[in-house]
């Protein structure tokens, strides 16, 4: 007939109540008919009730409180201190400023200053003459950039969580 696990499944969701109605009454007709799924039906019966006598171990209220006080012996660093550099984070805020002054000078050095008086823009300075094509066409240039701005991102993220962490703190 049935192998022995088939049997011990469908008899365990039958004691479980997990079983539908069809299977419930194919279940106890067979525990009614057959004497092999009887016998192991009154057997899962005891287990199943020795299990609801049985009250779980639980550890005393003194281990309890021992194992959180030797827990509370030891300080707990806080985690950033140990593993940042804050000089790495100066050296990518140096290397940061360093590059946007760099492009700054740059930007300005392209500028024909001689020309201030004779445009009408506030600020006396003709940007439509500065060679943008000189400063951005270079493919090393554009994956220095592209790394910086990522960089950048890196660190206001970094600085976000942390004032979100002393916000939480407070």
């Amino acid at each position: 007939m049935d192998n022995l696990n088939d049997i011990e499944v469908r008899l365990w969701e039958y004691i479980d109540g997990l079983s539908n109605e069809s299977e419930k009454s194919l279940v106890e007709r067979l525990i009614a008919e057959n004497a092999e799924w009887r016998s192991k039906y009154h057997e899962l019966l005891e287990v199943h009730q020795s299990l609801n006598f049985v009250e779980l171990e639980e550890p005393s209220l003194r281990f309890t409180k021992n194992v959180m006080e030797e827990i509370a012996r030891y300080q707990i660093a806080p985690a950033t201190k140990t593993y940042i550099n804050s000089k790495i984070i100066w050296g990518i805020g140096i290397f940061f400023i360093t590059m946007i002054v760099g492009f700054l000078v740059y930007g300005f050095a392209q500028i024909d200053w001689t020309t201030a008086g004779e445009t009408k823009n506030p600020l006396g300075i003709d940007l439509t003459k500065v060679d943008y094509s000189q400063m951005f066409n270079n493919n090393l240039m554009n994956g220095i950039m592209m790394v910086n701005v990522i960089l950048g991102l890196f660190l206001f993220d970094r600085y976000l969580s942390n004032k979100n962490k002393k916000l939480k703190e407070a």
